[in-house]
């Protein structure tokens, strides 16, 4: 049986390929970085996807695309966090359950970095 990955793996295995690069890679150059055999079609789907998100750019290569990491995995993170705010509904509820569901430590950072916003010593 195939393990599965955690939901966004392998988003985040293949921008960690292109951050590792340090150069544009083709999804051909992707898919031989991360040798997990994984089939051409389906790491041109991440790319594809990540492109949309703007987790990464393209530029032409050839007959081919070449990807440029923009966002990184934590970026990435934010980028879907306000993916779900912006499907609709009740924004209030939505954030209301998110922090009570965080853990007193993650709590304690969010007040840190809202608190610092404030007052201007952080972005």
């Amino acid at each position: 049986m195939t393990k599965r990955r955690a939901s966004g793996g392998l988003e985040s295995e293949v921008l960690a390929t292109l951050w590792a690069a340090r150069r544009p890679l083709t999804t051909a150059e992707v898919v031989d970085a991360l040798g997990t055999g994984l089939a051409y079609n389906t790491v041109q789907t991440i790319l594809t996807r990540l492109h949309a998100k703007g987790a990464v750019q393209r530029e032409t290569a050839g007959r081919a695309h070449a990807y440029t990491p923009v966002l990184d995995d934590a970026g990435l993170a934010a980028a879907r966090m306000q993916a779900i705010l912006d499907r609709g509904g009740d924004r209030s509820t939505v954030l209301a359950r998110f922090l009570g569901s965080l853990s007193t430590e993650d709590a304690a950072t969010l007040r840190d970095l809202l608190g610092g916003q404030r007052d201007g010593t952080q972005p």
